[in-house]
């Protein structure tokens, strides 16, 4: 190119050109870190090692009947199993009642050269996880529990909203994030539209009578913090075609009447918390991650969600045992998990006797090419 065309250029053009290459470096960059991270059963297995290498981060924001937004970066991460926790907490927060929205959205640099201090003011690209409503907030959201200090609510997915008793303002804000397509969605999407994934085209199978019903795999994990409470997987799954009611599959993980099944759940149940200022611990509550599989062991359905336990007026299950009765429910569009749980007074431990999954007929017919 002449000096003259050059000269020619218009003033932003050389920074178009720089934030363009930018732009599509950082696609590369991070379409090779997501085609290098090791997939297992629909989850990734060296999830650390891609979060760190991405320089991903996640960031809350609040927006105002005003318009005015409140953007919140991560102040911790806990990785587990099969999903992570990001926490958010400060002493300053923007009035619960004014909100009208909250996001929440995965960040990345906008570029991976070493040279350059990120601490300063580069632009970072953000990518849209979930969006939630927060007008009609007390209605939508669900109560988990509360200690001296909190309490805790959840909306749905994976948001949970700790208000200080006291005032009634937010204290801390944590999000519960799956593994499964987690760094997709962290990274691909936009600011303002999450990334949308190429549509599931269903396998069809004209001979098997029951196909659909039968070979699911329910992977299964309790914990809080760097507690794990339960973590187990249950093979071949399936339901009877005269157990399909009301809109879902039920099929059976844990039964009732066999106590070779049941399961305790080890140690204190508790969902721990801390802030600057405060700490605490609500009993009874925790985080519940579910991933289930189809008989290819493709990802059907997922969640990694807040729980707690609630007195039970069931006598049932207490079959075999001698103690007070409890259980946990979570559900949304796709399915339904449901346990039953007893309290045995001579180990002081929980066991889980029951554990139900339903999953919707919908998403069955939709995924197989059934007529469910």
């Amino acid at each position: 190119m002449s000096a003259t065309e050059l000269k020619d250029k218009d003033p932003g053009y050389w920074k178009n050109i720089f934030m363009s290459e930018m732009i599509t470096n950082r696609k590369k960059r991070i379409r090779q870190i997501l085609s290098s991270v090791n997939t297992y059963a629909g989850v990734p297995a060296n999830i650390e090692k891609a979060v760190k290498l991405s320089g991903l981060t996640w960031a809350v924001t609040f927006k105002d009947t005003s318009g005015k937004e409140t953007v919140m970066k991560q102040m911790d991460i806990c990785f587990s199993h099969t999903s992570l926790s990001v926490v958010w907490c400060g002493l300053v927060w923007p009035c619960i009642k004014s909100l009208t929205t909250v996001q929440v959205h995965g960040v990345t640099p906008m570029t991976f050269d070493k040279c350059i201090n990120h601490s300063k003011k580069w632009p970072n690209r953000f990518s849209l996880i979930a969006d939630y409503d927060l007008r009609s907030f007390m209605e939508s959201c669900e109560y988990i529990g509360q200690d001296k200090y909190v309490k805790l609510l959840h909306l749905k997915p994976g948001l949970l909203l700790a208000l200080w008793k006291k005032s009634f303002e937010i204290a801390f804000v944590i999000a519960t994030l799956h593994y499964h397509q987690l760094l997709e969605l962290s990274t691909l999407g936009s600011a303002n539209n999450m990334y949308k994934f190429p549509p599931h085209v269903p396998v069809l199978d004209d001979i098997d009578p029951n196909y659909g019903l039968h070979g699911y795999q329910l992977h299964i994990d309790m914990h809080s913090g760097l507690r794990t409470y339960l973590c187990g997987t249950y093979r071949s799954l399936f339901c009877r075609k005269e157990y399909i009611k009301d809109g879902f599959l039920r099929l059976s993980v844990i039964a009732l009447k066999n106590s070779k099944q049941h399961a305790p759940l080890v140690g204190n149940i508790g969902f721990s918390w801390k802030t600057q200022t405060f700490e605490g611990n609500i009993q009874n509550s925790f985080i519940m991650d579910a991933l289930v599989l189809d008989e290819t062991e493709k990802p059907f359905w997922c969640f990694s969600a807040p729980v707690s336990l609630h007195t039970s007026r069931s006598s049932e299950t207490l079959y075999d045992f001698m103690g007070e009765s409890f259980y946990i429910k979570y559900q949304d569009s796709i399915g339904k998990l449901y346990i039953e749980l007893v309290w045995v007074k001579e180990s002081e431990e929980y066991y889980i006797v029951n554990m139900v999954l339903f999953l919707s007929t919908e998403k069955v017919n939709s995924w197989f090419g059934t007529k469910y």
